[in-house]
C-alpha cells in the first residue's frame, strides 16, 4: 500500500451544498490526529478485525516507513532532517523494530492470544484506509495541508485536497441519495431500488470496500451487514449515505449531524443517538 486519496462519491444539492466521500490511505500512526476532526464521518478497518496472518503478511511485504527523518529538538515540529548516513541507520533500526514486533506478535499468536491485542503491537508499521464523508473541509486543510503539520498527515491532506479540487460533483435533487461505493454499473439498479441501495452503500462503508471480505460483490451480504449494524447500535456507517435537505428542512436549520445541507440516513433510525434506548424497546 501507499498514500492515496480517491473520490468515491461527490454530490452537490440544488442549494449548492457539496457532500464528498473520499477513500484515503495513510500510516496508521496518524489515525488519532485524523480522528480529531469532528466534522468528518469516517469508517476504517479495525486492527481488531483483520486476521493476524494477513496483517503480518502486509507488514512484512509493505511496512509503513517514515518519509521524513527529523532531527530531535524542542517543540512539536522537526525543522531539519538527519544527514543521509543517519537516515539510512534510522531506517534500518525502524525495520529492525518492525521485525521484532512481528516476532513478538507471532509468539503471542502461538499462545492463542486474540488478534484484538496482538495486532496492536503491529500498528506503528501499518497502512490504514479510511472512508471519510464531509461537507466541511476548509479547517482540515488549513491545519493539515500545512508546513507545520506532521509530514505523514500533510501528505495525505494534500492528496485529499487535490482530489477534491479535481472532482466535479454530481447535482442531486431532493429525494435522491449520495451513495458511496455504489459502482457505475449499479446506478440504474440503485435508482430503481433506493431502499436497498441505501443499505448496500452503508454496509460497504462499514467494510470500507464495495467487495465482501471474500472478494465478492454481494448485495445480500451488504444488506445483512447493514442489519447487523443497526441492530447492534453501530450507526456510524449510516452517516455516509445522505440526501439533500428539503427547503422546509433547511428553514429549520442547515445541519443534520455533522453535515450542512444534507440529511444523514443515520437520522432515519429510531434512537440512533442512544443504543441504550434501543435495548429497552
Amino acid at each position: 500500500m501507499a498514500y492515496s486519496a480517491t473520490i468515491v462519491a461527490d454530490s452537490v444539492s440544488e442549494q449548492g451544498h457539496r457532500l464528498t466521500t473520499i477513500e484515503v490511505t495513510f500510516p496508521r500512526l496518524i489515525l488519532a490526529e485524523f480522528n480529531t476532526h469532528r466534522v468528518f464521518s469516517r469508517n476504517s478497518a479495525s486492527s481488531r478485525a483483520i486476521p493476524f496472518a494477513k496483517q503480518v503478511e502486509r507488514i512484512v511485504r509493505d511496512p509503513f516507513i517514515p518519509i521524513y527523518w527529523g532531527v530531535s529538538r524542542s517543540g512539536m515540529q522537526a525543522t531539519q532532517e538527519l544527514d543521509e548516513t543517519a537516515q539510512e541507520t534510522a531506517k534500518m533500526e525502524w525495520l529492525r523494530a518492525r521485525g521484532a514486533a512481528v516476532a513478538h506478535a507471532m509468539v503471542l499468536n502461538d499462545l492463542r492470544l486474540h488478534k484484538q491485542l496482538i495486532n496492536r503491537i503491529l500498528e506503528p508499521y501499518m497502512w490504514h484506509t479510511v472512508i471519510v464523508t464531509a461537507t466541511e473541509w476548509d479547517n482540515f486543510f488549513a491545519l493539515r495541508a500545512n508546513p507545520d503539520a506532521q509530514p505523514e498527515i500533510r501528505v495525505a491532506a494534500e492528496m485529499m485536497q487535490a482530489a477534491l479540487a479535481a472532482s466535479k460533483p454530481q447535482k442531486l435533487s431532493a429525494g435522491h441519495w449520495h451513495l458511496p461505493l455504489i459502482q457505475d454499473d449499479e446506478r440504474e439498479w440503485a435508482v430503481a431500488h433506493p431502499d436497498e441501495a441505501i443499505k448496500v452503500s452503508a454496509g460497504r462503508c462499514a467494510r470500507v470496500s464495495y467487495l465482501t471480505h471474500d472478494g465478492k460483490r454481494d448485495h445480500s451480504k451488504d444488506i445483512e451487514l447493514y442489519m447487523r449494524l443497526t441492530s447492534s447500535g453501530h450507526m456510524s456507517p449510516l452517516e455516509h449515505v445522505a440526501r439533500p435537505m428539503t427547503t422546509a428542512e433547511l428553514k429549520k436549520g442547515e445541519w443534520s449531524g455533522n453535515f450542512r445541507g444534507w440529511h444523514q440516513h443515520r437520522k432515519d433510525v429510531l434512537h440512533e443517538e442512544n443504543f441504550a434506548e434501543v435495548e429497552k424497546t
